[in-house]
Parts: C-alpha cells; sequence; structure tokens
C-alpha cells in the first residue's frame, strides 16, 4: 500500500496543483473533442476511488451517493460545478487518500468483491484495486493535460 498511497497521493497534488490557477469557467468547460470536463474528471477519480477500494470492500463510502451518482463511470458532465463543489472535491482529493491509507494500515479491508474493470482487467482483492486506481488516475491526469493545452 506504500507505494500505490505515494503514487497516488503525488499524483493528486500534481492535479491541484496544475489547477489551482484555473478559473471555474475552465474547470467546468468542455474542450471541443472531449465529453466531459477537467472538474468532472478531478470528481471522478474521487469517486472512482472510493467505488472500486471502499465499494467492492463493502465498506460505506467517505463520499456522498450524490456525488457518486453524478461522477461515477459512465457519467459525464451535466451541469456547472460551483466554488463551494470545487473546494469540496479538492478537500477530498488528499483527505480521501489520506483516510484510506490509515484504514488500510489498520486492516479494515478483509473482504473484496472481485470486479473486472472496463480494460477487462479483474481485480480480485484491495492490493489489486489500489495497483489499479493509481493507473487509472493516471490515465484522467493525460486527459487533464491535454484538456489544459485545449481551453
Amino acid at each position: 500500500m506504500d507505494f500505490n498511497h505515494e503514487v497516488t497521493l503525488q499524483n493528486r497534488t500534481l492535479l491541484l496543483k496544475i489547477v489551482k490557477n484555473f478559473s471555474l469557467d475552465q474547470l467546468n468547460t468542455v474542450p471541443k473533442g472531449y465529453r466531459n470536463s477537467i472538474f468532472w474528471n478531478l470528481a471522478h477519480i474521487v469517486v472512482t476511488q472510493q467505488l472500486l477500494v471502499y465499494g467492492l470492500s463493502n465498506i460505506p463510502l467517505l463520499v456522498d451517493d450524490a456525488l457518486v451518482k453524478t461522477y461515477r463511470k459512465g457519467t459525464q458532465t451535466e451541469h456547472d460545478a460551483t466554488e463551494e463543489e470545487f473546494a469540496l472535491i479538492k478537500s477530498l482529493m488528499i483527505s480521501t487518500i489520506e483516510h484510506t491509507k490509515l484504514e488500510y494500515d489498520k486492516g479494515v479491508f478483509k473482504n473484496y468483491t472481485s470486479y473486472t474493470t472496463s480494460l477487462n482487467v479483474t481485480l480480485t482483492s484491495v492490493e489489486e484495486a489500489l495497483s489499479f486506481n493509481a493507473f487509472h488516475e493516471g490515465i484522467h491526469l493525460g486527459y487533464i493535460l491535454a484538456m489544459k493545452n485545449s481551453l
């Protein structure tokens, strides 16, 4: 977990650094050729980590159901985020990873429901979910970097 934790924390720290000088309008823009905004990508990685790690471990998520419903796999940008929503996502970017590390170290993740991702990778343990999540977040970092150049 330590390596996956560090990779995920570094990725999210980098993402926050990249978006810190964006206006809310820029974060909400869906550039031509994309289906989602930068804000959606940020919220999506928070939600996906929660579903892959907590949800499939049958442990209550650290985020609310409305966030999950709006930003889970298969969704797309449906509304412009507010400053309050952006502040929430920024705080969740770091706090959820720190909380996951604490709970992992305590041995909270005992059971895991097998899940095959859309990339046809089957996850059978929380460790595999943590590794896959780091990969998934790297994909969205790439999207955000490309989108940044389209704004």
